[in-house]
């Protein structure tokens, strides 16, 4: 059963889906991108989340997760704890970086590496 806020990937076309309703249906034949945690390659890919005035800044990676074309952060995105999803999409030219204004108590932090997959804050 898909459950809101996963998502999917097509192993065919690439295509990548956010489940915003779940139900018994599924996703067919996509197959689901499992949140990682812990990078061992100098953490730059786990979400650091700060808090700022007005809300956080999430930065990919304790040492910035490098920017190019062949290798990039496609998008940042701030989850709070009354299931607003608040998202940044980046280009290769940008910076890791990504700030968010909410006055959410509880939140958690999820970016997608075009190479290296979902990522989510401790």
């Amino acid at each position: 059963m898909a459950k809101r806020n996963e998502l999917y990937k097509c192993a065919e076309c690439g295509n990548i889906v956010e489940v915003l309703v779940g139900g018994e249906c599924g996703v067919g034949k996509m197959e689901h991108v499992v949140e990682n945690t812990t990078d061992a390659a100098t953490e730059k890919h786990v979400p650091v989340v700060e808090k700022i005035e007005g809300g956080y800044r999430v930065t990919v990676g304790e040492v910035e997760h490098p920017m190019t074309e062949a290798h990039s952060i496609l998008w940042i995105e701030l989850v709070t704890n009354n299931n607003e999803v608040l998202r940044k999409y980046l280009e290769p030219t940008d910076r890791p970086v990504a700030e968010f204004k909410t006055d959410a108590t509880e939140v958690y932090a999820r970016e997608y590496c075009n190479l290296h997959g979902l990522w989510r804050s401790k």
